[in-house]
């Protein structure tokens, strides 16, 4: 298996005054190349943390992450990332096609290479009607899908995103779901977290389940979802295993 991303012993706590609160610990997992991992665990859980420290966003206190290798403290360590965060919070005076152009830009992709690229993210997110409408009118369904597009710019080998299913609606849902399949079969690998557990189910080859800052389990999705030879759902399988551990 080759590793895309590798976190062995990974501990961070917030600091508030006099108080600690511990928000992982000792976390350690690997994510295969080509693989769709689902990261899924209640408010608090840790999720959004992890997360921050692959982007560099918050310093590892303790332990080791590896990006394709590298550290997260490395710039090129994010060069081939793609990152959605949970809340889309854009330049709301922009456009789509206006948006894209300047994070196209951020990455090095050329004007030209842009003029085709930008309206294929339009239309691949279902905005090709609204890609030169200001943002300030959008809805957070198509934030979100705005959101989506720009995680997509740089043709990277990595997505993480960051509850991605949030504010769309049954059809947008089934659209994005069939993208991150899409890109799948490209070779890219998907790292995501999500509170929508059906959607997990649908799309994860594996999934990790966080709780108050511990892994409880992390295996393929077949494998967590079979009981002693018995189908269930992974709502079901997640409601027993954060009830009773």
């Amino acid at each position: 298996m080759n590793k895309i991303l590798s976190i062995k012993n990974l501990n961070y706590t917030y600091k508030t005054g006099r108080y600690s609160v511990p928000a992982l610990i000792d976390l350690t997992f690997d994510v295969a190349e080509g693989e769709i991992f689902g990261f899924i665990g209640p408010n608090g859980a840790g999720k959004t943390t992890t997360i921050k420290i692959l982007l560099n966003i918050l310093e590892i206190q303790k332990g080791e992450v590896l990006l394709s290798g590298k550290f997260p403290s490395r710039t090129d360590s994010r060069e081939e990332i793609g990152y959605m965060p949970e809340i889309a919070n854009y330049y709301w005076y922009l456009t789509p096609r206006e948006l894209l152009n300047m994070y196209g830009r951020i990455f090095g992709i050329d004007k030209i290479t842009l003029k085709t690229k930008v309206p294929v993210l339009l239309n691949l997110v279902g905005l090709e009607n609204a890609g030169d409408r200001i943002m300030r009118t959008f809805s957070k369904g198509m934030m979100q899908k705005i959101s989506f597009a720009q995680a997509l710019i740089n043709d990277p080998k990595l997505l993480i995103l960051d509850e991605p299913m949030g504010g769309l609606d049954p059809v947008s849902r089934k659209k994005m779901r069939d993208v991150i399949l899409e890109l799948r079969s490209q070779g890219k690998t998907i790292f995501f977290s999500s509170h929508e557990l059906s959607e997990v189910e649908l799309i994860s080859d594996r999934i990790g389940i966080l709780n108050n800052g511990s892994l409880l389990a992390v295996a393929s999705t077949k494998n967590l979802l079979t009981n002693k030879g018995t189908s269930q759902s992974l709502e079901h399988y997640f409601l027993d295993i954060i009830t009773n551990k």
